[in-house]
């Protein structure tokens, strides 16, 4: 998605894809996922040189230490953590808030807004996903965004999310994610929202980085394609798998938040799972093997299904990113 990642795919790259091509879906779902982590490394290595300069010039190359939290640990840097965004982070879907906020700028008429709302009043009586409903908010937001600039829809989205994200995180998952930043640990918003808005959120929640759906543009511009699928399903199981490979991170450690039974391959690769506001598929899931369960919808305080041990949820680290371009159509 992001214009300076469109370099073409190294040899090393490009024969990873060619080996998957026998299982078509299992191949768009890996190139997705290393998409989304390639990208979200990048992040990382530009925060981590924004900080070194912040502390450059306040003359001070070390920050102070946290106080340790009840959990998790602090200092296991073979560890991380990994948010689902919609209805685990945030109410409701990323995707329909920016909607919203680009029809304010006249980005799309009133029919297209109409089949916006429907698409968030689905999401949200439903509180689950489905692929053909996936299909169509992604053909949606394509459609809008095609011909527009990165830097134009980035700059916007910082502002929508003043106006319409903000105030829909939920505190209590909120707190934890905070919990893993205070023990000097890094935290990864994983997502099928735009790596874009997904990064946006991340920073303006002071968490580490994302993994987003990560669109094709050419010359800075939005063709209306994507570069292998969205970030969803089993292919936000690639992208963790893909970070965590290039980063020496040992997923047993790791913790991943997540509302929907759709994310089910994700949090199964952790140690550590634990299902946030859950749907109902996921709850009996999460039943069945001892996962823990936060339900921030009613005020109750948190359930614990299980009790799986809270030590060794740490830290992931970013670094040099690769090309994310490895499927651009051929022109």
């Amino acid at each position: 998605m992001l214009d300076h990642m469109a370099s073409r795919p190294s040899p090393l790259r490009a024969w990873s894809w060619l080996t998957h091509r026998r299982r078509p879906a299992t191949a768009r779902s890996v190139l997705a996922g290393e998409a989304a982590a390639e990208a979200a490394r990048k992040q990382e290595q530009e925060r981590a040189l924004e900080e070194e300069r912040a502390q450059a010039e306040a003359g001070s190359g070390e920050a102070e230490a946290p106080e340790e939290p009840e959990f998790p640990v602090v200092g296991d840097t073979r560890a991380a953590a990994f948010f689902d965004l919609d209805n685990t982070v945030m109410q409701g879907a990323a995707l329909f808030h920016f909607g919203r906020g680009l029809y304010k700028r006249e980005f799309f008429d009133k029919r297209e807004l109409a089949r916006f709302a429907w698409q968030q009043a689905y999401f949200r009586l439903a509180g689950t996903e489905n692929a053909g409903h996936m299909a169509d908010v992604r053909s949606s937001a394509l459609s809008i965004v095609k011909g527009h600039r990165v830097s134009e829809l980035m700059s916007i989205g910082e502002e929508i999310y003043d106006e319409y994200m903000a105030g829909r995180i939920w505190p209590g998952t909120r707190a934890l994610a905070q919990a893993h930043l205070d023990a000097g640990q890094k935290v990864w918003l994983v997502t099928a929202a735009p790596v874009e808005t997904a990064t946006i959120i991340a920073r303006r929640l002071g968490l580490t980085g994302a993994l987003g759906t990560v669109a094709e543009s050419v010359g800075g511009v939005y063709t209306g394609r994507l570069v292998g699928e969205p970030l969803h399903g089993p292919a936000k199981a690639e992208a963790v798998r893909a970070l965590a490979a290039g980063e020496g991170l040992e997923l047993e450690r790791c913790a991943a938040y997540s509302d929907s039974a759709n994310d089910i391959p994700m949090l199964s690769l952790v140690g550590h799972p634990y299902a946030i506001n859950p749907d109902s598929r996921l709850r009996e899931h999460a039943r069945e093997m001892d996962w823990r369960l936060r339900d921030y919808r009613t005020g109750r305080k948190a359930a614990k299904v299980g009790i799986p041990a809270a030590a060794g949820v740490g830290a992931v680290a970013g670094g040099a990113a690769a090309a994310v371009a490895l499927q651009r159509r051929r022109r």
